[in-house]
């Protein structure tokens, strides 16, 4: 599988995993405190062939995401769940962790943010419905989403935001809630 675009990482080992899974240029960060001249490099990278942001699914890999995204508008994102980027020893968490077929899975579902900029599909009230919000099991139900859409984790507030910027279609959202609560009745 060959990425034209320039896949964002955080760091060498990232870069290991996703050249051992797809053929693909990559740029690291090198952490959350990305610098001015990564940033550039990215944007660059955007002009010349895009880029693909795909970071860890943990708070410093959201923090990278945003950073990006505000810098760098209409960078595509890449997601994996964190359960496919647990260390086998239990101790770390990352891309590099992730099998080769789930690397590959999350390049083949990139998501490209709207260009119209964001047109509210998804409500607060829907979220609410869905218990994606304010119930007790709203965080493991976001968790569940993420993963059947592809948008990654997320609290509530970036849900709603994540929903909107991905264009994620009433019925995608109504398939992937009626998903939700048939796994929810089988537990």
């Amino acid at each position: 599988m060959d990425i034209q675009e320039i896949i964002v990482v955080e760091g060498k080992d990232d870069t290991t995993a996703i050249k051992r899974a797809v053929k693909a240029d990559t740029i690291e960060t090198n952490g959350s405190a990305i610098s001015k001249e990564t940033l550039k490099r990215i944007a660059h990278a955007q002009e010349k062939r895009g880029v693909i942001v795909f970071t860890d699914p943990d708070y410093p890999g959201r923090r990278i995401r945003a950073i990006i995204e505000e810098h760098i508008p209409g960078v595509k994102h890449a997601f994996l769940a964190k359960e496919k980027t647990i260390a086998k020893n239990g101790k770390g968490l990352g891309i590099e962790h992730a099998n080769d077929e789930d690397i590959r899975e999350a390049l083949k579902n990139v998501y490209t943010p709207s260009k119209q900029g964001f047109t509210e599909i998804i409500t607060i009230e829907d979220l609410m419905i869905a218990k994606l919000i304010g119930h007790p099991q709203s965080k493991k139900r976001r968790e569940q989403l993420g993963e059947l859409l592809n948008i990654g984790m997320t609290n509530g507030k970036q849900l709603h935001k994540r929903l909107a910027i991905f264009q994620i279609t009433k019925e995608q959202f109504a398939f992937a809630v009626r998903q939700l609560d048939q796994e929810g009745q089988n537990e």
